[in-house]
């Protein structure tokens, strides 16, 4: 048995020529068929280049699409499991501790600047907080290693400090 997309029942519509009500589930909804699934391509392909935060695709697409219709590819889209929040959370996380050396503090401020809300962040942190400890700790050392012939000790720890790490993790790191 053949499974049928949307495009094959608009397809078969169309060279049928029987009409039907464009819209998609109620009368309320403001846009067809058609206009949802070109910005759930669209939006599909922004994603799967790239994953991205809700609130990313919503500042790139709300000068294109109506906020109803954004709201309701957004969901179907969470539905599908392509946009998830808590999942781009342990990715970044996941990146940025294997590929920098910052302080939980500045792993706070770059997911908050993705649009990744703060209660849903403090979440994962207290959830993960002796790993991402251990983490900030080793990356003070590391920048203390790299900085340590160019800056003496007080310049270094005033230096860590303005970069959000905390002052235990700069004690044992030094």
């Amino acid at each position: 048995m053949k499974n049928f997309d949307l495009n094959d029942i608009n397809e078969y519509i169309s060279k049928k020529g029987i009409k039907v009500e464009d819209n998609l589930n109620n009368e309320e909804d403001n846009y067809n068929v058609e206009e949802f699934d070109t910005a759930k391509t669209r939006i599909l392909k922004y994603v799967l280049y790239k994953k991205r935060t809700e609130n990313e695709i919503r500042v790139k697409f709300s000068s294109m699409y109506n906020e109803e219709l954004l709201d309701d590819v957004i969901e179907n889209l969470k539905e599908l499991n392509y946009i998830n929040d808590s999942l781009y959370i342990e990715r970044a996380i996941n990146e940025f501790t294997s590929l920098k050396n910052l302080s939980i503090k500045e792993l706070k401020y770059k997911l908050i600047s993705k649009g990744i809300r703060a209660n849903e962040l403090e979440d994962f942190i207290l959830e993960h907080y002796e790993e991402l400890d251990e983490y900030e700790k080793k990356s003070a050392f590391n920048i203390i290693q790299k900085k340590k012939n160019t800056l003496d000790e007080i310049s270094l720890k005033n230096y860590l400090i303005k970069k959000g790490y905390r002052e235990e993790s700069i004690k044992e790191a030094l």
